[in-house]
């Protein structure tokens, strides 16, 4: 990633706007043990508390990592139970980047803060049938496939 993905332009600019990064090799005693750090490249998006909210290992594309960061700072903020935020991020990676690999689970997360939010399941089922039409062959769209008998 240190040759592609890091120097990328968009990456940076994300990054310094909505993160702040630090790296850490895996060998390092105790932070990589303390969050499970095995191999590399693995990111992991933290609270300022410390506490993972989402982990992913291997390679990124610039086109792929910026939506995954946007998912991983959405996943935080549906942790913390803070719905518009998260919706926020959902919808950012929907509009911009709905063709990438993180798309399919936004989709399913936008349902499940939009219910959470609100009490109301249907989002759940909207957010699945989006799902079948959009990604067919999703693990996402099979997570969701309960979802579908939501009257």
């Amino acid at each position: 990633m240190d040759a592609v993905t890091y120097p990328d332009e968009a990456v940076i600019t994300f990054i310094n706007r909505n993160m702040i990064p630090l790296r850490i090799p895996s060998d390092q005693q105790p932070l990589a043990g303390e969050y499970g750090v095995a191999w590399t490249p693995a990111l992991l998006i933290l609270d300022r508390e410390g506490h993972t909210h989402q982990a992913t290992v291997g390679f990124f594309s610039p086109e792929e990592f910026i939506p995954s960061l946007l998912l991983g700072i959405g996943n935080m903020y549906f942790h913390k139970d803070d719905f518009t935020k998260a919706l926020n991020r959902y919808a950012e990676i929907l509009a911009d980047h709905a063709d990438s690999d993180a798309a399919p689970e936004a989709l399913f997360q936008t349902g499940v803060a939009r219910y959470k939010s609100s009490g109301d399941p249907k989002p759940l089922k909207e957010a699945y049938e989006q799902l079948q039409k959009e990604f067919p062959e999703s693990t996402w769209t099979k997570r969701a496939y309960p979802y579908r008998l939501i009257r």
